[in-house]
Protein backbone atom coordinates (compact mmCIF):
# COMPACT_ATOMS: atom_id res chain seq x y z
CA UNK A 1 0.00 0.00 0.00
CA UNK A 2 1.27 3.62 -0.55
CA UNK A 3 2.12 5.39 2.26
CA UNK A 4 0.45 8.78 2.98
CA UNK A 5 3.38 11.78 2.10
CA UNK A 6 1.03 14.02 4.21
CA UNK A 7 2.34 12.58 7.19
CA UNK A 8 5.81 12.14 8.87
CA UNK A 9 6.15 8.61 8.47
CA UNK A 10 2.99 6.13 6.85
CA UNK A 11 3.52 2.64 6.72
CA UNK A 12 -0.29 1.25 5.89
CA UNK A 13 -1.56 -2.35 6.79
CA UNK A 14 -4.77 -3.46 6.03
CA UNK A 15 -6.46 -5.56 8.15
CA UNK A 16 -7.94 -8.50 5.77
CA UNK A 17 -3.80 -8.96 5.63
CA UNK A 18 -3.15 -9.57 9.25
CA UNK A 19 -4.69 -13.11 9.03
CA UNK A 20 -2.18 -14.72 12.21
CA UNK A 21 -0.52 -11.86 12.80
CA UNK A 22 1.76 -9.21 10.70
CA UNK A 23 5.23 -8.23 11.74
CA UNK A 24 7.31 -5.42 10.11
CA UNK A 25 10.57 -3.46 11.03
CA UNK A 26 10.46 -0.09 9.83
CA UNK A 27 12.95 2.46 8.93
CA UNK A 28 11.92 5.77 7.43
CA UNK A 29 14.48 6.64 4.67
CA UNK A 30 16.33 10.58 4.62
CA UNK A 31 13.06 12.06 3.53
CA UNK A 32 10.60 10.80 5.97
CA UNK A 33 13.29 11.75 9.13
CA UNK A 34 12.97 15.91 8.06
CA UNK A 35 9.29 15.11 8.20
CA UNK A 36 9.57 13.88 11.67
CA UNK A 37 11.93 16.45 12.47
CA UNK A 38 9.90 19.49 11.80
CA UNK A 39 6.77 17.48 12.80
CA UNK A 40 8.07 16.62 16.37
CA UNK A 41 10.19 20.22 16.11
CA UNK A 42 13.42 17.74 16.83
CA UNK A 43 17.11 19.34 16.03
CA UNK A 44 17.73 16.52 14.29
CA UNK A 45 17.14 12.82 13.85
CA UNK A 46 19.85 10.45 13.71
CA UNK A 47 18.20 6.95 13.22
CA UNK A 48 15.05 5.97 13.86
CA UNK A 49 13.30 2.31 13.52
CA UNK A 50 10.85 0.48 15.00
CA UNK A 51 10.00 -3.67 15.29
CA UNK A 52 6.01 -3.79 14.87
CA UNK A 53 3.63 -6.50 14.99
CA UNK A 54 -0.29 -6.69 14.93
CA UNK A 55 -2.18 -10.22 15.82
CA UNK A 56 -5.82 -10.72 16.96
CA UNK A 57 -6.54 -9.87 20.18
CA UNK A 58 -9.63 -10.54 22.46
CA UNK A 59 -11.59 -7.44 20.82
CA UNK A 60 -9.97 -6.85 17.81
CA UNK A 61 -5.99 -6.52 17.53
CA UNK A 62 -2.82 -6.13 19.78
CA UNK A 63 -0.02 -4.13 18.08
CA UNK A 64 2.79 -4.70 20.08
CA UNK A 65 5.94 -2.22 19.27
CA UNK A 66 9.82 -1.27 20.30
CA UNK A 67 10.92 2.33 19.17
CA UNK A 68 14.53 3.36 18.64
CA UNK A 69 15.88 6.48 17.93
CA UNK A 70 18.72 8.69 18.03
CA UNK A 71 17.94 12.62 18.10
CA UNK A 72 18.71 16.16 19.32
CA UNK A 73 15.67 18.03 21.03
CA UNK A 74 16.17 21.71 21.67
CA UNK A 75 17.06 22.75 25.03
CA UNK A 76 14.38 24.97 26.16
CA UNK A 77 16.43 27.56 28.04
CA UNK A 78 19.99 27.57 26.29
CA UNK A 79 18.15 26.75 22.58
CA UNK A 80 21.04 24.41 22.37
CA UNK A 81 21.09 20.78 21.14
CA UNK A 82 20.25 18.12 23.36
CA UNK A 83 20.94 14.26 22.73
CA UNK A 84 18.29 12.27 23.25
CA UNK A 85 18.27 8.07 23.18
CA UNK A 86 14.51 6.56 23.11
CA UNK A 87 13.81 2.52 23.50
CA UNK A 88 10.56 2.54 24.16
CA UNK A 89 8.07 -0.69 24.00
CA UNK A 90 4.22 -0.49 23.67
CA UNK A 91 1.21 -2.21 23.26
CA UNK A 92 -1.79 -0.64 21.86
CA UNK A 93 -5.34 -2.40 21.38
CA UNK A 94 -7.21 -1.91 18.34
CA UNK A 95 -10.73 -2.33 16.82
CA UNK A 96 -12.57 -1.69 14.22
CA UNK A 97 -15.17 1.19 14.03
CA UNK A 98 -18.28 -1.62 13.35
CA UNK A 99 -16.99 -3.30 16.88
CA UNK A 100 -17.64 -0.14 19.11
CA UNK A 101 -20.72 1.08 17.39
CA UNK A 102 -23.92 2.54 19.25
CA UNK A 103 -27.47 1.39 18.89
CA UNK A 104 -28.64 4.30 18.72
CA UNK A 105 -27.62 5.61 15.09
CA UNK A 106 -23.98 3.67 14.45
CA UNK A 107 -22.34 6.87 16.43
CA UNK A 108 -18.89 5.53 17.78
CA UNK A 109 -18.24 6.46 21.11
CA UNK A 110 -14.90 8.37 21.89
CA UNK A 111 -13.34 7.55 25.41
CA UNK A 112 -10.52 9.35 26.69
CA UNK A 113 -9.69 6.39 28.87
CA UNK A 114 -6.78 4.66 28.67
CA UNK A 115 -7.90 1.38 28.41
CA UNK A 116 -10.15 1.96 25.45
CA UNK A 117 -8.91 0.43 22.03
CA UNK A 118 -7.96 2.80 19.23
CA UNK A 119 -10.54 2.86 16.60
CA UNK A 120 -9.17 1.33 13.07
CA UNK A 121 -11.10 3.89 10.20
CA UNK A 122 -11.45 1.82 6.68
CA UNK A 123 -9.72 -1.52 8.04
CA UNK A 124 -6.55 0.38 7.53
CA UNK A 125 -3.46 0.81 10.40
CA UNK A 126 -1.06 3.17 10.03
CA UNK A 127 2.33 1.26 11.93
CA UNK A 128 4.37 4.31 10.49
CA UNK A 129 2.01 6.87 12.22
CA UNK A 130 1.91 4.71 15.25
CA UNK A 131 5.85 4.42 15.75
CA UNK A 132 5.67 8.21 15.27
CA UNK A 133 3.30 8.56 18.07
CA UNK A 134 4.83 6.28 19.98
CA UNK A 135 8.30 8.06 19.67
CA UNK A 136 6.80 11.59 20.44
CA UNK A 137 4.90 9.91 23.64
CA UNK A 138 9.04 9.46 25.08
CA UNK A 139 10.31 12.03 24.33
CA UNK A 140 10.78 15.19 27.03
CA UNK A 141 7.83 18.01 26.35
CA UNK A 142 9.99 20.14 28.49
CA UNK A 143 13.48 19.64 27.13
CA UNK A 144 16.80 20.96 29.57
CA UNK A 145 20.19 20.66 29.38
CA UNK A 146 21.68 18.93 33.04
CA UNK A 147 22.39 22.48 34.98
CA UNK A 148 20.52 24.76 32.84
CA UNK A 149 17.85 26.86 35.13
CA UNK A 150 15.74 29.89 34.36
CA UNK A 151 16.59 32.60 35.44
CA UNK A 152 13.58 35.55 35.70
CA UNK A 153 14.73 38.49 35.09
CA UNK A 154 14.27 41.81 37.80
CA UNK A 155 11.54 43.82 36.91
CA UNK A 156 11.79 47.59 36.83
CA UNK A 157 11.11 49.42 40.34
CA UNK A 158 8.20 51.20 38.61
CA UNK A 159 6.61 50.03 36.03
CA UNK A 160 3.71 52.99 35.66
CA UNK A 161 3.53 54.96 32.01
CA UNK A 162 4.07 58.51 34.47
CA UNK A 163 7.58 56.79 35.53
CA UNK A 164 8.36 56.55 31.43
CA UNK A 165 7.07 60.52 31.32
CA UNK A 166 9.23 61.48 34.41
CA UNK A 167 12.36 60.14 32.59
CA UNK A 168 11.82 62.05 29.67
CA UNK A 169 11.58 65.64 31.33
CA UNK A 170 15.04 67.55 31.12
CA UNK A 171 16.83 67.50 33.96
CA UNK A 172 15.69 70.67 36.91
CA UNK A 173 11.96 70.96 35.45
CA UNK A 174 9.89 70.21 38.33
CA UNK A 175 6.34 70.49 36.37
CA UNK A 176 5.20 73.02 37.85
CA UNK A 177 4.01 76.54 36.20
Amino acid sequence: MTPDHRLPFSEVVRVNEIGAGVTRHLVPDEVARARIVKALDLASLTSFEADLSVSPDHVGWALRGRVKAVAEQICGITLDPLPVHIDESFVVRLTEAADVANDDGGEVEVSLDDDAPDVIEDGRIDLGQYAVEQFALALDPFPRKPGAEFVQPEEPAEISPFAVLKQLRPAGEDGKS
